[in-house]
């Protein structure tokens, strides 16, 4: 003999009888089946039944009235506290649902179809009301965390460091340990900020990301790679100009430059300083590589006015070979003013031109430039003239 059919109103009252029985079924089937919930402190389990016990109610209100759909996401999700909707992903979000809509539908089996069918239009709805005020959650996070990172950004470039900056990294999820630099570009019309995170992740590296006007700048941190089990850890890091030459094609057309390496985040506004620097005077060397290194843009940023950069010129090259040998000193004004000759060098100082050869390898095993190749001769001689103007009874060109 079929089952009698219910009326609407038998089959509400009968699902308000056993809404209790449903939640406790639930949450017995969550612990049972999902190890996530069973590792949750008390007072988060105690939430999530809370939200599974709304889910139960406002799908009997809905079976009431399907037009409530609207009010979905506020009946089921109002009940949970805001640091659950922040620890609960979006996937064991629908895990949930999915187990109680599994409790409820054993529960309701034989009974009149129609139950059967409103369940089912109702998981539908709570799966994408679920989905809803988590796209809601994230785009609110994203908009926070993109006026936060552009407020590190600038205070990097302008030096303006208060006590706040190192939790307001750790709120971004900085992963960059040790040293950093900066590197300075064009912005492009298009943006891609997703596309030059994505290739930071495959370098092992960190990026944050500012944009001023039509400059771009990307503050870089080597992050530690997670070894994949049984993999041999790779200790060797990436120097950052290699990480800039990937990251290059996420840049507008222009000059490229990247600031010297820092010690740590809170001090990358000196590399942001020179990478800012070189990229305002890139222009005047013709040939210039994409990226460049503000270091070899240091005579220009010195003829501009950089203080940092004749400051470097000086503390990196002129006092250096001052203190280590005047006639290492000497071999490289003679050297430069006889237009890199070895030759002419060499009958100027009485020495032989192998003589010039091993001081100028002295030089180099000094102070790191090699005063053959042609643009680095360029950055020595503005570091002999700025080093001789500081200095002006310095014994650099005595002989």
């Amino acid at each position: 003999m079929a089952p009698a059919v219910k009326t609407k109103e038998q089959t509400l009252a009968w699902l308000r009888a056993i809404s209790g029985e449903l939640a406790t079924a639930t949450l017995k089937r969550l612990d049972d089946t999902l190890s996530w919930y069973g590792e949750m402190p008390p007072g988060r389990r105690s939430a999530v039944g809370l939200v599974a016990q709304a889910g139960i109610t406002s799908f009997i209100h809905w079976f009431d009235d399907p037009t409530s759909t609207p009010w979905i996401a506020a009946d089921v999700f109002g009940a949970a506290p805001r640091e659950l909707l922040r620890s609960v992903s979006l996937t064991q979000t629908l895990q949930l649902i999915r187990v109680t809509v599994e409790v409820v539908e054993d529960r309701v089996k034989g009974s009149d179809e129609t139950v059967r069918e409103a369940i089912l239009l109702y998981s539908r709805e709570i799966a994408f009301a679920a989905a809803d005020v988590y796209a809601r959650a994230a785009e609110a996070r994203g908009l926070w965390d993109a006026r936060l990172e552009a407020l590190v950004v600038d205070s990097i470039l302008s030096g303006e460091y208060d006590d706040e900056l190192p939790s307001r990294i750790a709120a971004l999820g900085w992963h960059g340990h040790g040293e950093v630099s900066v590197l300075v570009g064009t912005a492009p019309k298009m943006l891609d900020v997703d596309m030059l995170r994505r290739t930071a992740r495959h370098l092992d590296a960190d990026v944050l990301i500012g944009v001023q006007g039509n400059r771009l700048v990307l503050v870089i941190g080597r992050a530690h790679p997670t070894p994949q089990e049984g993999e041999p850890t790779n200790t060797r890091l990436m120097p950052f100009l290699e990480i800039a030459s990937a990251l290059e094609p996420g840049f507008g057309d222009g000059h490229l430059v990247l600031g010297h390496q820092v010690p740590s985040l809170v001090e990358a506004s000196r590399s942001a300083k020179a990478a800012l620097a070189g990229f305002a005077v890139a222009r005047s060397w013709r040939n210039a590589p994409r990226p460049t290194l503000a270091d070899d843009l240091l005579p220009e940023r010195a003829l501009a006015g950089d203080a940092l950069a004749r400051a470097t010129l000086i503390n990196r090259i002129y006092k250096p070979l001052q203190a280590h040998s005047t006639e290492l000193l000497t071999t490289l004004w003679c050297y430069l003013d006889n237009g890199r000759s070895l030759e002419a060098t060499a009958r100027e100082l009485f020495v032989h031109p192998n003589t010039v050869r091993y001081r100028l390898k002295r030089v180099s095993e000094v102070i790191g430039w090699d005063a053959t190749g042609a643009r680095e001769s360029l950055i020595l001689q503005a570091a002999l003239i700025i080093g001789s103007i500081a200095e002006p009874d310095s014994p650099g060109r005595r002989r």
